[in-house]
């Protein structure tokens, strides 16, 4: 049967966009088939020229899709998952699978993406692509794909492999985790007091510093935040130099490590919680076995950029270079202040750097240890003798890894002079400061006297629970200082 207004042949031409230039189903054989050259032919020219040619990254892509559909990891069958999607080009798919053998001794069943950026990468197929574009171009058939899945190695029910799955181990519906994650920043630009935005942000004034950005989740967000943290990230592994915000490790641990050293050097990261980017969460996800799609659903869950409005009302505060590196830091996504995934994600991020640092110090004769932002090194004389010269290395490291350095903060401790690491002092034991635990006797002395508002002189919501805080921290290091902090708090009338 011919239909009304079809060429003659055109019953028997193939109905692929890619067949070779020339062939019989592209010959102009009657006057009718001549005024339906344009829609028979959409990748080339009306003047015999070859179009316009598909990217690279598209046609790898396609290749990368097919080539995970293949029942085996060899030649024979990646060869024949590539001429389903560009035809049988044999040189082409021939180099095709060459890099993907040679990148991937087992299918990447989890990065589709990073294997089409292997093959787009390989100097061999681009330039054949490259060649071939004004000639005869390289064209996609049709696109074969299968789904992904994760990789075995985190024992955590959030492995899973599709987002579904997914949702469900998180108590959420997919509509809300995708809203919660908002991967585009979509919600970024909705004004403020929308119910898009699942943050709450409160600008923390330090006079003479640069202002702070509390970033605090709001229910929905933070429950399905705590259910990461609890069900994935508290089972990644940390680096041994890591004491903060890791079970059985605290700031007393980390401080013990510098006892009796002859210098301890201590540094701070400077926006620490903000500089922590998202393609640096996106491969702590990787990393923990999570295939393509759902690390990055995760990534945005656990990242946040802030809205304009947020970032036009910084307080006063820093120098000029300080502002603008810190709204620069906030309008990218990055680790939330505030959140219940932030410490453990970049105690994780921050792996590589620990080890560098570690390795360092270990080169000097020293020691290393790091509660959140703060770095502390601590060793012998001969660290002692070019603690400047060490403190540059340190620096250098810092900045490759894509953190700074506080200039303000950094400070050099010898022997003979009052070694304090986190507020712990460690010159022989580790022990509270003096004048820390004389200050707050006078503070809980004069709550009984005058009574516990004449001392919240900085307006603590809870004051209380303020000073359970600090004597908590007094008793974690010196059990008897703290016994007699508290003996005194139980007179104290509310």
């Amino acid at each position: 049967m011919e239909f009304p207004g079809e060429a003659a042949d055109a019953r028997d031409a193939s109905t692929s966009p890619g067949s070779p230039r020339d062939t019989q189903d592209q010959h102009d054989d009657t006057p009718r088939a001549g005024e339906r050259a344009p829609r028979a032919t959409p990748h080339g020219g009306t003047d015999g020229s070859p179009g316009n040619p598909t990217p690279l990254s598209v046609v790898a892509s396609a290749l990368a899709d097919a080539f995970l559909t293949a029942d085996r990891w060899a030649v024979d069958e990646l060869t024949a998952a590539g001429y389903a999607v560009v035809g049988v080009e044999r040189a082409y798919v021939g180099r095709a699978v060459s890099a993907a053998l040679d990148a991937y001794p087992r299918p990447p069943a989890d990065a589709p993406r990073q294997l089409a950026g292997v093959l787009a990468a390989n100097p061999r197929l681009a330039a054949l692509h490259r060649s071939r574009e004004a000639r005869r171009p390289v064209r996609v058939l049709a696109r074969r794909a299968t789904a992904v899945r994760a990789r075995p190695v985190t024992d955590s029910p959030l492995l899973v492999d599709t987002l579904p799955e997914l949702a469900r181990a998180l108590d959420v519906t997919v509509g809300r985790l995708l809203w919660l994650a908002d991967t585009r920043a979509w919600n970024r630009h909705a004004p403020a007091g929308s119910p898009l935005h699942h943050l709450r942000h409160e600008w923390v004034v330090r006079p003479g510093r640069v202002p702070r950005l509390l970033e605090k989740p709001m229910d929905l967000l933070r429950r399905t935040q705590r259910t990461v943290l609890d069900g994935l990230l508290t089972r990644l592994p940390v680096h041994d130099a890591a004491h903060g915000f890791v079970p059985g490790r605290s700031v007393v641990t980390g401080a013990a490590v510098h006892t009796g050293q002859q210098v301890v050097l201590t540094a701070d990261l400077t926006t620490f919680f903000a500089t922590v980017s998202a393609p640096t969460v996106y491969g702590v996800f990787r990393s923990a076995g999570f295939a393509e799609p759902l690390a990055h659903v995760l990534t945005g869950l656990c990242t946040h950029r802030v809205p304009p409005h947020v970032l036009a009302r910084m307080p006063a505060g820093g120098t000029p270079e300080e502002r603008a590196a810190l709204r620069e830091a906030l309008a990218v996504a990055h680790l939330p202040q505030g959140a219940p995934t932030s410490p453990a994600l970049a105690n994780t991020a921050l792996r590589h750097l620990d080890a560098r640092l570690a390795g360092w110090a270990s080169a000097a004769g020293g020691r290393y240890t790091r509660y959140a932002d703060d770095l502390t090194f601590s060793g012998d004389d001969r660290l002692a003798a070019r603690s400047e010269a060490f403190l540059r290395g340190v620096e250098r490291i810092v900045a490759d890894q894509g953190h700074r350095l506080n200039p303000h903060k950094t400070r050099v401790r010898r022997r003979g002079t009052r070694q304090s690491v986190t507020g712990v002092v460690v010159n022989d034991l580790p022990s509270p400061g003096r004048r820390e635990v004389d200050r707050l006797h006078a503070v809980l002395h004069n709550c009984v006297v005058h009574g516990p508002a004449s001392q919240d002189r900085t307006g603590h919501p809870d004051f209380r629970a303020h000073l359970l805080g600090r004597i908590g921290w007094v008793e974690q290091v010196h059990p008897g200082r703290a016994r007699r902090l508290r003996e005194e708090f139980a007179r104290i009338r509310w």
